[in-house]
């Protein structure tokens, strides 16, 4: 039985590898459409964690006797392919970069949960080094979304509404207690 859990954390591994070179090709297109600087800023930062976690990806399955392969990740494909469709109905300007954090989190949460797992299999293996390359890349696609939700709420929703500032949902009154 170990030996198939094994087996499976190889595929997800070889899926995960797939998935983050997917993810990549699609932030580096996207980052030319993006108009909000903080937003361009942080896709930047995460192209560049993603070369990182490629190369911890690729680490993992070295340490598990493994390569890369040609495995495709399905479900990355129509991730990208969906953000991809939904960004080309869209104009340059603030409403298409709420629809690129739109497409960008739905691939972090898919991430969040392919690791998740990846790292649960690698911890009940005893494979201590790839779990720990594994949820080294797990806290960054938790920062990143975290980061995405947060220039959403600081600059992106403001800009989109056609107001100007900060749009922190604060109410514009306050009652007196009494």
């Amino acid at each position: 039985m170990q030996d198939q859990v094994r087996a499976l954390l190889v595929d997800q591994l070889k899926d995960a590898y797939s998935a983050e070179r997917q993810a990549l090709k699609c932030m580096q297109k996207t980052l030319r459409k993006v108009t909000a600087p903080m937003l361009k800023e942080g896709i930047q930062l995460h192209i560049e964690q993603t070369e990182t976690q490629i190369e911890r990806v690729e680490q993992a399955l070295e340490a598990m006797g493994a390569r890369p392969g040609r495995k495709v990740c399905e479900a990355m494909r129509g991730l990208v392919e969906e953000a991809t469709h939904e960004i080309e109905e869209h104009e340059k300007g603030p409403v298409m970069d709420l629809v690129i954090v739109a497409g960008m989190q739905r691939i972090e949460h898919y991430e969040i949960a392919a690791y998740g797992t990846d790292v649960a299999l690698a911890d009940a293996l005893g494979e201590q080094d790839v779990a720990a390359l594994l949820r080294q890349t797990l806290e960054e696609e938790k920062q990143t979304d975290q980061k995405l939700t947060e220039v959403t709420r600081q600059e992106l929703m403001a800009a989109a509404m056609g107001g100007e500032g900060q749009n922190d949902n604060k109410p514009t009154s306050r009652r007196k207690a009494g």
